[in-house]
């Protein structure tokens, strides 16, 4: 029967392939990304605590602890999982929480991990409870219990696995049950780039795909790439054809300007759902406090889209305002829109 599931969940490309975050996954990304630590831009205390873990990891000539990264989508958290796994030398399988529906799913994959090996679960909170309920003497233990039949035939059988290391990644930590959570040995929280780290980014980026960009063209972008890597890789790319077409192929300040109005993308980075979502608050709702459901439904978009997509990087610079009675525009996006300031709702 054991062998039955696991011959049915090793045939099933999708799931071990790791086909589950298209962006993540993007030929042009992954051509993008550093392969090694010391190549690796930015948050850098955690690259330190992943530099001393692996390290000592080696030391001992044993895997590392199981590690969590949460922060907002594009920071990194599936690029720092390839980096541990080249760093450790080992292999990498990619899931994601959505795809792992039954416990079956998961088995399959944890049985053929070999020593040492890494499984990266990318949106880990959102695996279903069922399929949760194995990690947890897998993480523990390295091992996963089987029952067999029912009632008073019922038997459990312990399977043993190769030691293994979880690598997950969440937008939404909260949403993570504390069992869950408590057996991750680093946890670390990734932040919102600055802006000179993403001009190293662009410059980076613009050198691996051969495209010649001024330094006063890397600073505009890093501008209005929204503190996020995969952003500003994404509008390189964007800019760098409208240069190929309309300019003479160099990324300048102006060809960014240029290139980027025709994306909807402003001097801040704001994209039209973000103004969108900021007009809604202004004007459906005389600047807030509104609840997010009544944004959602207003903009016709889904709630989730805009927790974990646009109010990040708002809040972050201060143009959405989260209260207890809801969201508020704050003064800044006021004057960014060109609306007159309401003194009355600050």
């Amino acid at each position: 029967m054991t062998d039955d599931v696991l011959k049915h969940y090793s045939d099933q490309p999708n799931v071990l392939s790791g086909e589950c975050v298209p962006d993540d996954h993007d030929p042009g990304i992954l051509s993008l990304r550093p392969e090694r630590l010391a190549d690796y831009v930015g948050q850098v205390e955690v690259v330190e605590t992943l530099k001393i873990a692996i390290e000592a990891a080696k030391q001992r000539e044993e895997p590392i602890d199981h590690v969590l990264f949460h922060g907002p989508p594009g920071l990194g958290k599936t690029t720092l999982a390839h980096i541990i796994t080249n760093e450790m030398e080992s292999n990498l399988t990619i899931t994601s929480g959505p795809a792992l529906e039954k416990g079956g799913d998961l088995v399959g994959i944890l049985t053929h991990l070999k020593e040492g090996d890494v499984l990266f679960i990318d949106e880990i909170h959102r695996t279903p409870k069922v399929v949760e309920e194995f990690l947890y003497p897998a993480m523990e233990d390295f091992a996963i219990d089987f029952v067999f039949d029912k009632g008073i035939h019922a038997r459990s059988h312990r399977y043993r696995l190769n030691r293994f290391v979880l690598v997950g990644a969440t937008t939404r930590v909260g949403l993570l049950s504390a069992p869950l959570r408590g057996r991750f040995g680093i946890m670390r929280s990734l932040d919102f780039y600055s802006e000179s780290d993403l001009v190293k980014i662009t410059e980076r980026s613009a050198e691996l795909l051969k495209v010649v960009v001024d330094k006063k063209g890397a600073i505009e972008l890093s501008k209005r790439s929204r503190g996020t890597p995969r952003i500003v890789n994404r509008l390189l790319k964007r800019v760098r054809d409208y240069a190929q077409v309309r300019a003479d192929g160099k990324v300048t300040q102006k060809t960014v300007e240029e290139g980027l109005k025709l994306e909807g993308v402003d001097g801040k980075g704001l994209t039209d759902l973000d103004r969108r979502y900021l007009k809604t608050v202004i004007d459906f709702y005389h600047g807030g406090p509104v609840g997010i459901e009544a944004i959602a439904a207003t903009l016709q978009e889904e709630t989730d889209t805009l927790v974990d997509i646009v109010e990040p990087y708002l809040l972050k610079i201060g143009y959405a305002i989260r209260t207890s009675s809801g969201r508020k525009a704050s003064e800044a996006a006021y004057k960014h829109l060109g609306y007159k300031v309401q003194t009355k709702l600050f």
